[in-house]
């Protein structure tokens, strides 16, 4: 099959084939697949045959874990098309700085991650993944299908030959550099026009913005939010100001992990991978997925546990799928701000979510916000309010809210400092809530 074909089974599989009554189908009918994929791949990944040696796939859930650090430690055994890691760092480094993401291994798409915390990952393609790919978010992201014609505007730091496997003589696809002049993207996205406009929270409210400013005057049939965490107070300015629901697309290194159905709920993909949850808090519903990809045969993706924090929704979405639905992506767990405990040694951490509510709750006229956690000692706030505002009560109800809820934890309270400009870096993920050290081990 060639990869228009396999593009178009592709979709045909994940828009109406894959139909499931029960989770209990669901879950059987993934083990059947992670079983067979395992049977094929494990012995074509060095690094997985060593690790897995002398296991029975019966048994794949208990398998031994692996994370970015340790992908990356293993690449060049992990991958099953023999590329060597410092081949691939060298390919994608030279796309990064020249802006040119044709190039490829043979035929293998290579791709850098964005790093938010420091630690960048790689990630490979054969072209019939591509295809598969291309096929399955064309399914789940699509408002009409592919058969009507669509002219797709998508925001990302970096383009890739998987992104432009969407592009067709229905489906028009334009990449726009985030690295751009936000001026130079304003008067491009006037000419293109698009019916689908994709990008990053912190841009699609850039956006926004320009369109309240009627320098940017665009009619979106969809929205969507990719690459960071879509903070309430964004989702709601990006929502008013376009007027409709702003969808999401949760897509990593590791794999095509979510997207938002009819109703807007973020659902988890488990028609392609395989999530199960590793509960930080389950009274609340949040837990860290551990992905197990049974699509991806270049870069295998097994038993992968993310550094993501995800809610659950309490509710079954009324859409009717048994998809897990997903409440919210709180953050990283690497974001989890910690204090001393007031009456022990003992380190007390407070989910971002938390920090989020109180910045929120403090005043509808706060527009913009960025919270760091600099030591367990200090936090450093930002804040953007609506003109007319007396900057200094808002200020003091924020500080008095903060230490509060560090004050019902039983934590040591944090001096808040307040800063007067926030510059993000061009290119890199926003993260409103953010933890700026290390808690060690």
């Amino acid at each position: 099959m060639d990869n228009l074909g396999l593009l178009l089974w592709s979709y045909y599989k994940y828009k109406h084939l894959y139909r499931f009554k029960s989770r209990k189908q669901l879950e059987q009918w993934q083990n059947r697949k992670i079983r067979s994929f395992m049977e094929r791949i494990v012995p074509k990944s060095r690094y997985y045959s060593k690790l897995y040696a002398g296991l029975d796939i019966g048994n794949w859930q208990e398998f031994p874990m692996i994370n970015k650090q340790s992908m990356m430690d293993n690449f060049s055994d992990l991958n099953t098309y023999g590329i060597e890691k410092e081949e691939a760092m060298k390919v994608a480094f030279e796309a990064e700085k020249s802006r040119d993401f044709s190039p490829q291994i043979r035929d293998v798409t290579v791709g850098l991650s964005s790093g938010t915390s420091g630690n960048r990952g790689l990630f490979l393609a054969s072209p019939s993944e591509r295809a598969t790919w291309a096929g399955a978010i064309l399914a789940k992201a699509l408002p009409d299908g592919i058969f009507v014609k669509e002219r797709i505007a998508f925001f990302l730091r970096a383009n890739s030959n998987l992104y432009e496997a969407v592009d067709s003589s229905r489906i028009s696809f334009k990449f726009f550099d985030l690295l751009k002049p936000i001026d130079e993207q304003v008067d491009e996205l006037n000419k293109y026009q698009p019916s689908i406009l994709v990008a990053p929270p912190s841009m699609l409210r850039i956006l926004a913005e320009r369109v309240e400013d009627k320098s940017l005057i665009i009619s979106c049939k969809k929205v969507i939010s990719v690459a960071e965490v879509l903070e309430k107070i964004d989702n709601e300015f990006i929502r008013e100001t376009f007027n409709q629901t702003v969808h999401q697309v949760y897509q990593a290194t590791e794999g095509f992990l979510a997207t938002t159905c009819r109703n807007g709920t973020l659902h988890l993909n488990e028609d392609i991978v395989c999530v199960q949850k590793e509960y930080i808090d389950k009274a609340s519903g949040r837990f860290i997925p551990i992905i197990t990809d049974f699509s991806r045969t270049t870069q295998p993706i097994l038993r992968y546990r993310l550094n993501d924090i995800l809610i659950e929704k309490r509710e079954k979405c009324s859409c009717g799928s048994c998809f897990t639905a997903i409440e919210a992506i709180e953050g990283r767990t690497d974001d989890i701000f910690y204090a001393k405990a007031k009456d022990s040694d003992k380190m007390v951490g407070i989910f971002p979510d938390f920090i989020r509510r109180e910045v929120i709750m403090t005043s509808p006229q706060i527009s913009e916000y960025k919270v760091n956690q600099v030591s367990t000692v200090q936090l450093e706030v930002y804040l953007k309010l609506e003109d007319g505002v007396d900057t200094d009560i808002i200020k003091s109800m924020l500080s008095k809210n903060l230490k509060k809820l560090f004050d019902d934890y039983n934590c040591c309270v944090p001096q808040i400092k307040f800063i007067d400009r926030y510059e993000p870096v061009k290119g890199n993920k926003l993260r409103r809530i953010e933890r700026k050290f290390d808690i060690g081990p």
